[in-house]
């Protein structure tokens, strides 16, 4: 049995829609993360983009477990003599804190940066990828209807 090596040409691109509405933050980003690096595929290959398209809507209502609301902090520079920026987390929009999320999980470098465009983040419940037909990405982890009934 030889290794499989994914080509560019031989990838093939799903759509997912993620419901973000009552989602951890951390645990949603990974989930992202996973699935645009393509590590869920048998055709995994870690120098090749293999990872589906993931559009994501409700994200203004994500959650996030403890104080983090007020206690987690981000930083950025602006360039300029002085120019240390500092928000909480309750400060940022919802969409950026998902994408930095994401984005703070994938590789550095241009593949990263590819991996990260395949990503589209709504704040409300509409999304302009309906022609893609995306599938609807329902969590394993939380409880479905027919759970919740028994």
């Amino acid at each position: 049995m030889s290794t499989v090596s994914a080509k560019p040409s031989e990838v093939r691109r799903d759509w997912w829609h993620i419901n973000a509405d009552g989602q951890v933050l951390g645990r949603l980003a990974a989930m992202i993360a996973y699935r645009l690096q393509g590590k869920h595929k048998p055709i995994y290959t870690p120098h090749v983009d293999t990872g589906d398209c993931i559009v994501v809507t409700n994200v203004d209502k994500i959650t996030v477990t403890g104080k983090k609301e007020q206690d987690k902090k981000y930083h950025w520079h602006t360039g300029y003599p002085g120019g240390l920026k500092t928000r909480s987390l309750g400060q940022m929009a919802p969409e950026r804190v998902l994408h930095l999320a994401v984005k703070r999980m994938l590789p550095k470098g241009p593949l990263g940066r590819q991996m990260l465009l395949k990503l589209k983040i709504y704040e409300g419940a509409e999304h302009p990828h309906e022609a893609q037909q995306p599938k609807t990405w329902i969590d394993p982890q939380s409880k479905s209807v027919n759970d919740e009934e028994s």
